[in-house]
């Protein structure tokens, strides 16, 4: 069981004095609004869009970066997680912008941004039913094909200098803004560490004002509040195929995106409590639709869309105050920076070789982390074989080295995103082994003690089909029989859930059976549960006798919870 984290001194629910909560916002606020601006700008600069639309960007990104941290943070009905999630551009779009600002400008991109949107409010809405498809091999195999699409693009704008500057310009401020970068992040301290971008900014720009490459003028001349001169970009409502081609694209992009929100959804309940809890899926539910509802405001006001940014787990764990009030006050400090065309000035006058390293860094970063999705979820021969497969197809469509002279057109546009071809692959092989494994057995009956009878006949049925032993057998009904009564309980405390159903399924696994029970519930956890048992000497009531005796039965119970349904996955081995 995990330890309790004695070093956060506001939970989110927790209200700590205004001036702590503010001191906390803005440390954070500082530290994050050099990354939320500067991939929104490198997008533009690399698709060739004028200084104006730059300026546009950078004031839309910050804007919509706080008010979806607020959302976040506020929880407004089933929007947001009710806990500081800082919102900013999203690095794993920079690639399939850059193509939409480059094949219809603006328009084309705020338009392909809207639509994909509505899809990450749907995955929000059948995050259960997804659960299967949309696995972490799948999440991790595309994260890695974002870094392959993305990195050709940076290490062109790592060389990107005005014609007349000295050829040594590029590579000495690129050198010496990731030799800070890296070697803040490698050896400095946590609270040092948490400031490394800006200071590896800070240095780049100033080994780059000797060779005239950070011009300090437009800052300077820019007024402290105002609104930037380029108007709303609009929306392309004309469809065309550039539109069709580029939507999977876009699509794929905005689910990955949710996936990664998911693992921050999941991880900042961890670190924001004293005492560890069980997931709440209710609110990773809620992040998701907070982010969709950020990717949303983002297309309709034309800048790129945003996500959850991890660092937002290291400043709770830095700071020791997670509660909600900060993140509004982060939020809050965006916006208002958004309005104030020198800070957006100061911002789009870093030049491409200092961007360009901290996105290398940041890209790197993200390649590692879907490694990471992958190995932790369990890379067995099958898995191996999905994610090898996939990454090596994607890269393959990338670079144009597969069929290339057979493609063309729309087909030709959708495939020619190694992204796009490495997650279809994923998701096809995916579904291939889901459809192939050995068939579910499935028990529908009434959600009450009554249904014991069936579901213990329904397990007696499946062991002897596979040839359990007695033993076996019986760990498997009693482990049935107290998950049914874990639920039952729950049920009887929620008035909302009287005369609710249940659906059973039972599947062979690797020298295992794994049961799934499905209940349209609301209640307590049964992960906070079984790990509340370790820290009792003593039954202390007759309800916690099922929880023992289901710790004791099962091999891992998993609890996940939604908006509408409960899912408890129970797994039990068929060994002595």
């Amino acid at each position: 069981m995990a330890k309790n984290n004695q070093d956060i001194r506001y939970e989110p629910d927790e209200r700590p004095p205004h001036p702590v909560a503010f001191g906390a916002g803005f440390q954070t606020a500082v530290v994050i609004i050099a990354p939320v601006v500067i991939s929104a700008i490198l997008i533009g600069r690399a698709a060739n869009q004028p200084d104006s639309y730059l300026n546009w960007v950078a004031f839309a990104a910050l804007l919509i970066s706080g008010v979806s941290t607020v959302l976040q943070a506020a929880r407004v009905g089933r929007i947001g997680a009710g806990h500081v999630l800082i919102m900013g551009t999203s690095g794993a779009f920079i690639a399939v912008c850059i193509t939409a600002l480059v094949q219809g400008g603006p328009p084309l991109m705020a338009s392909l941004i809207v639509v994909s949107a509505l899809f990450q409010f749907a995955l929000a809405a059948r995050l259960s039913l997804l659960r299967r498809i949309l696995t972490p091999v799948v999440a991790g195999t595309v994260i890695m094909l974002i870094a392959v699409t993305v990195m050709p693009i940076v290490f062109g704008l790592l060389k990107e200098v005005p014609a007349d500057t000295s050829p040594r310009a590029a590579p000495v401020v690129a050198v010496a803004t990731l030799t800070t970068l890296v070697a803040l992040a490698l050896r400095a301290p946590l609270s040092w560490r948490l400031w490394a971008p800006l200071i590896a900014m800070v240095v780049g720009c100033a080994v780059a004002a000797p060779f005239g490459l950070f011009d300090f003028q437009p800052v300077i001349a820019a007024p402290w509040i105002g609104l930037p001169d380029y108007g709303w970009p609009g929306l392309d409502l004309s469809f065309k195929t550039e539109f069709w081609a580029l939507l999977p694209a876009f699509v794929v992009v905005t689910l990955v995106g949710a996936i990664e929100t998911i693992g921050d959804g999941i991880a900042i309940q961890r670190v924001s409590r004293r005492r560890p809890r069980a997931t709440d899926f209710r609110l990773v539910q809620g992040a998701l639709n907070a982010d969709g509802m950020g990717n949303l405001l983002s297309g309709l006001i034309g800048t790129a869309p945003n996500t959850t940014y991890s660092s937002s787990l290291s400043l709770a764990e830095l700071t020791g105050v997670a509660a909600r009030r900060v993140g509004v006050y982060v939020g809050s400090i965006f916006a208002i920076l958004a309005l104030s065309p020198k800070v957006t000035a100061l911002l789009i006058s870093i030049p491409n070789p200092v961007g360009a390293a901290y996105i290398t860094v940041l890209i790197g970063l993200l390649f590692v982390q879907g490694l990471k999705m992958v190995v932790e979820d369990g890379l067995d021969h099958r898995k191996a074989a999905v994610v090898g497969l996939s990454f090596w197809l994607g890269v393959g469509f990338e670079n144009e080295m597969i069929f290339a002279d057979l493609l063309g057109g729309t087909w030709g546009t959708l495939l020619g995103n190694g992204m796009t071809a490495g997650c279809l692959t994923a998701i096809l092989l995916t579904a291939f082994m889901e459809l192939t494994a050995p068939r579910r057995r499935r028990l529908e009956t009434e959600l009450a003690l009554a249904s014991t009878s069936k579901i213990d006949k329904f397990l007696r049925a499946f062991a002897a089909k596979n040839g359990w032993n007695e033993s076996a057998t019986g760990r498997l009904r009693a482990a049935g029989e107290e998950t049914l009564t874990v639920l039952v309980q729950q049920a009887e405390a929620d008035a909302t859930a009287k005369g609710r159903r249940l659906i059973l399924t039972a599947r062979s696994a690797e020298r295992a059976v794994e049961l799934e029970f499905l209940a349209a519930i609301a209640g307590e956890n049964l992960e906070d549960r079984l790990a509340y048992l370790s820290e009792q000497p003593q039954i202390l009531d007759e309800r916690e006798i099922s929880f023992r005796l289901l710790r004791h039965y099962a091999t891992s119970v998993r609890h996940q919870k939604y908006h509408g349904v409960d899912i408890v996955t129970v797994q039990v081995g068929n060994g002595p």
